[in-house]
């Protein structure tokens, strides 16, 4: 049975709750037992090795990186790291499983009771969802469905990637809320550097239960898990058509089924996958093969050391220091790089605004068209700055301060001397503004016949009409000045 969207989910009578489990692959160089790679798309079972394929006499050897990262994680996060954690064997059997189970951590995890704040569904007031643990584990493979006519295909290269799995409370009450978690979780865990987030390339991939319950109850409903979302919009599509399945379901008198389901974002269907299992299904038991992990508090200290300033924090700070709206706030700290640029701009052109303003549209625009990443832009945040003091002191129009930027992404330079080279700089002397607008109105004698007369509102467009007289570097507030001063 598939399930599509429901029109009019009761939700007056039901109550949405959800929790998230999201799968973030750590930014290291080798897998988290062996040494081999872990770069993505490289050909099919090359990146393997008797570790990671489960070859009876290999042995797991720990990686020190992804166990600091791992911990940066949970320190962004704000949960508290335990100087002990247990791997532990996760029994499954999937084909892309290579040795029938899975290294993992179960009862005593890398960390737990962490938060994560974000805006409330349709209001401004703040939502802490708690995050219950972060626990490390390898990946599996992955089976490829659609590379052969009727077979499935495995590709093992994934199988040991270094994960940390973030779980949260069900404190989660709607679609909107579930993308946000996911959105914030994401800035997060990018900011501290701990993984690329990639969600094209599967390095973040979220699992989401979801259970309804009588408005005003406290018990859990039974719950389903939809898995391996990689996209927000896949998150809120998802949550909305199990929500109103199971809404459905209760209102004929039915009973959940405890389920894994699978989200078809073709058909934009639900499906079912298999019976979900519980913890007592996967038979944990500690790792023979690897000891306790323990961290020392020097450890501890030198992970928390190596974190950034994250979002919140940064947050704050660009509200006081730079005076920005809580939209620009929030756009320009949608990536780490995004906000550092800006500083870089805002510090090189002295004007906060401005080079939000800049950053935002024009640039972002320019990144978008051309492909190149933010970093390997061709104009600097110190020629940028330079810009934007040119635009701020009136040396160049806003027109200009534009034609400049296109200028800039071709060709090397400082502003004022492109500036100067292409007469793009704004003149201000008298006799050249006369000189244009005695032209303007000679050209449009209709116009200038009004103006004369006293219909004040041709001004900007005689105004318009002499900036393209003078090919934009005009002055058009002495322009105003000079007009306004003729009377009429």
């Amino acid at each position: 049975m598939t399930t599509t969207p429901h029109d009019g989910a009761p939700t007056d009578r039901w109550e949405l709750v959800i929790g998230l489990e999201v799968h973030c692959q750590l930014k290291t160089r080798s897998k988290i037992f062996c040494g081999c790679a872990t770069s993505f798309g490289e050909a099919p079972n090359t990146n393997t090795c008797p570790v990671c394929l489960g070859l009876p006499g290999a042995l797991p050897v720990l990686n020190a990186h992804a166990v600091a990262l791992g911990t940066r994680a949970s320190l962004a996060l704000g949960c508290t790291v335990h100087d002990t954690s247990v791997f532990a064997r996760k029994n499954y059997f999937y084909p892309d499983l290579p040795k029938g189970y899975q290294i993992s951590q179960f009862d005593r995890p890398l960390a737990t009771d962490g938060a994560v704040v974000i805006a409330g569904d349709g209001t401004d007031t703040a939502r802490v969802i708690r995050v219950h643990r972060v626990h490390m584990e390898e990946d599996a493979g992955k089976s490829v469905h659609d590379r052969f006519a009727e077979v499935s295909a495995i590709d093992l290269n994934r199988a040991g990637t270094p994960l940390v799995e973030i779980v949260s409370e069900p404190d989660i009450r709607s679609a909107a809320e579930a993308s946000a978690y996911a959105r914030r979780l994401k800035q997060i865990l990018e900011y501290a550097e701990v993984s690329d987030a990639n969600m094209e390339e599967g390095s973040l991939r979220v699992d989401v239960n979801i259970s309804v319950r009588r408005i005003g109850a406290t018990a859990l409903g039974t719950k389903t898990e939809i898995k391996n979302l990689n996209s927000f919009s896949a998150i809120e599509r998802a949550v909305e058509i199990e929500y109103a399945r199971q809404c459905a379901v209760l209102d004929a008198g039915g009973v959940i089924e405890q389920q894994t389901m699978l989200y078809d974002d073709k058909r934009n269907q639900v499906r079912p996958a298999r019976s979900k299992e519980g913890s007592h299904d996967y038979r944990y038991f500690p790792d023979p093969d690897l000891p306790p992990l323990r961290l020392s508090s020097v450890f501890l200290a030198e992970q928390a050391a190596a974190l950034p300033e994250l979002p919140p924090a940064r947050r704050l700070r660009f509200a006081a220091q730079y005076g920005l709206t809580d939209g620009e706030i929030e756009s320009l700290l949608s990536t780490r790089e995004l906000a550092d640029r800006f500083e870089a701009v805002a510090q090189a052109g002295g004007e906060a605004k401005r080079a939000a303003n800049w950053m935002l549209g024009t640039v972002l625009a320019s990144v978008n068209a051309s492909g190149v990443p933010l970093s390997e832009h061709p104009v600097s945040p110190e020629r940028l700055g330079a810009l934007i003091k040119l635009e701020a002191a009136g040396d160049v129009s806003n027109t200009a301060a534009r034609q400049l930027f296109g200028m800039l992404e071709q060709q090397d330079g400082a502003p004022l001397e492109l500036a100067r080279a292409a007469g793009l700089l704004q003149v201000r002397d008298d006799e050249a503004l006369v000189g244009w607008i005695e032209a303007v109105l000679a050209e449009n004698p209709a116009e200038a016949a009004r103006f004369a007369g006293g219909e004040r509102k041709l001004q900007g467009v005689l105004v318009g009409l002499v900036m393209k007289k003078s090919k934009g570097a005009a002055d058009p507030k002495k322009v105003n000045q000079l007009l306004a001063a003729r009377g009429g």
